[in-house]
């Protein structure tokens, strides 16, 4: 796929002018935090809008009129990333324990946090039936042993792949695509990649990327994620080269 080329190349422009200025890897930690808070919940039907969510994250301000549940969304969420820039700096293999540390972050507060889903559960406007709950600790020891092997795929199609087999696992009751998407982004970080946003705007898209993805067909996803590296990798050099 040439953007997976296009990606190494400006992977690697990036790799010259590293490390990066302090107080700009700073605001580039704030401004991807707030960012990729505010998507990945609107995804999921969270209300607040990206400049609410910052001032949740920031000021731990309440926004009149929003629910309770997505002030807790956002700053579950801003402390799931911290967790997940803590493992990137690490070369362990992630395992289902981490898989069940980041969902006890993100659904904090929920009695469910971090539990495997006990009820059989199909996928929201198809015919997608998700593996039965028995089947679940399998299933992720299973993919704890897939995470833990050597690949020579691109870095960008693992980091799809992890999100698209923990999806379709679908372990958790709730949280699950917040979940893989910050997984998928602790290998990017882990490789040196830019991370990946999905916007919300595009939730259409990417659902039904990952219905593709499901019935045999990766290129919508792995296109959709690489596309959203590029961005981040684009805006960042951007930045860099007009001085932060």
């Amino acid at each position: 796929m040439d953007i997976l080329q296009d990606l190494d190349r400006l992977k690697a422009r990036l790799d010259v002018l590293r490390p990066l200025d302090l107080d700009l890897l700073e605001n580039l930690r704030d401004v991807y935090t707030v960012r990729l808070t505010y998507n990945s919940n609107a995804i999921e039907g969270n209300t607040l809008t990206e400049s609410e969510t910052q001032i949740v994250i920031e000021k731990g301000i309440t926004i009149g009129g929003k629910p309770l549940r997505d002030h807790l969304e956002a700053i579950n969420h801003a402390e799931a990333i911290a967790f997940i820039r803590d493992l990137a700096t690490t070369i362990t293999p992630i395992t289902p324990w981490e898989i069940r540390q980041t969902h006890s972050l993100i659904c904090k507060g929920d009695r469910q946090a971090g539990a495997y889903r006990t009820v059989n559960v199909m996928a929201a406007g198809t015919n997608y039936r998700y593996p039965d709950a028995v089947k679940i600790p399998d299933l992720m020891a299973e993919f704890g042993d897939w995470l833990a092997q050597p690949s020579p795929s691109h870095p960008v199609e693992i980091a799809t792949e992890i999100h698209a087999r923990l999806v379709t696992i679908h372990p958790f009751t709730d949280g699950n695509g917040r979940t893989a998407r910050l997984l998928m982004n602790l290998h990017l970080l882990r490789m040196g990649y830019s991370i990946a946003i999905i916007p919300a705007v595009d939730r259409a898209t990417y659902i039904e990327a990952v219905v593709a993805w499901q019935t045999g067909n990766p290129q919508p996803l792995l296109l959709q994620v690489a596309n959203c590296v590029k961005a981040s990798t684009l805006e960042i050099l951007s930045l860099v080269n007009n001085g932060g």
